[in-house]
């Protein structure tokens, strides 16, 4: 526990002395967007045990509803978030009660076909741009009050909502609802035979990491300023199980870590390997899986717990 808090300390020093580090903020506020992004995803497949291969759906749908708001609307950032998570929350669940009855690869395969759905109805609707998106999204100042045009307010922002999004996913997770679903992880007849309705837990689950992911969704359209395909594409949904599997499934950090690792990546080796880096992160992921088979932190957390029990 000791070890946590320091760790926990360490990280909150260094969150709230980024802009004083010369960091570049806008480079830590998606960071922090995409380990929300993971956060969410490890929700449904590190605690609920259900394989998503469309979570993207949620993330650029909540990115495309926020910033169509923002831009056309004149919303501020506070409403447009909101429904950005609204319409994050209804396709999941749309998407969730067709796919929640299905179990494994099949339950995989339904969320990405309809994934592909929404992702060829922002290509084609007219009020998302087409191929070159929304652009110009302003941020807008939050609570009508507090103007996010510089970058180091509106970091501080992104930073307490990716704090209190950790805290809420933290509570649900240690809460009873959060034991059912592990519960249902872990053995689901077991979970059926007690009289729990698996298929509502299960629905709930996946709708409320939906929406969650829709959050993250909504913070990087006002980040960067735009919302394109590339948020709604399947390697998006690709990059999170990476995130989440890299870090550690069933893990509280570990996705932040894997959302660390694979954004520092992308950043600062694309200069370097150019259209490599993906071939690169690809190879750090197989030495990592085969090194760390319960993930970076998943493997460390693992060894710690033998130490003390040794």
């Amino acid at each position: 526990m000791r070890a946590a808090a320091l760790m926990y300390g360490l990280l909150g020093a260094f969150a709230l002395a980024v802009p004083l580090l010369g960091i570049y903020p806008v480079f830590m506020m998606q960071l922090l967007c995409f380990a929300m992004f993971a956060c969410a995803y490890n929700l449904l497949l590190g605690f609920s045990g259900m394989l998503s291969f469309g979570h993207a759906a949620f993330f650029g749908g909540a990115a495309y509803a926020t910033g169509w708001l923002a831009a056309m609307r004149g919303w501020g950032p506070g409403a447009s978030i909101l429904a950005g998570v609204g319409v994050a929350a209804l396709t999941g669940l749309l998407v969730g009660i067709i796919a929640i009855r299905r179990r494994g690869i099949y339950f995989a395969m339904i969320t990405l076909a309809l994934a592909q759905l929404i992702y060829f109805l922002c290509l084609e609707a007219p009020f998302t741009g087409g191929e070159n998106g929304l652009q110009g999204v302003p941020r807008g100042a939050l609570l009508a009050v507090l103007p996010l045009r510089s970058d180091i307010l509106m970091y501080y922002a992104v930073l307490a909502a990716f704090l209190l999004q950790y805290a809420f996913v933290h509570r649900v997770v240690q809460s009873p609802f959060g034991h059912v679903l592990k519960a249902i992880r872990e053995n689901e007849i077991r979970a059926v035979s007690l009289g729990y309705d698996v298929n509502r837990y299960r629905l709930l689950a996946f709708v409320l990491s939906a929406a969650l992911a829709g959050f993250a969704g909504s913070l990087k359209t006002l980040v960067l300023g735009f919302a394109t395909l590339s948020d709604v594409q399947q390697s998006t949904s690709g990059e999170v199980i990476l995130m989440t599997l890299l870090g550690g499934t069933g893990t509280f950090f570990g996705p932040v870590a894997g959302a660390a690792i694979v954004v520092t990546m992308q950043e600062y080796l694309s200069g370097l390997v150019g259209g490599w880096v993906t071939v690169v992160i690809g190879a750090v992921f197989v030495a990592c899986v085969l090194a760390f088979r319960r993930g970076l932190v998943g493997t460390i957390l693992e060894r710690w717990r033998q130490r003390g029990a040794a």
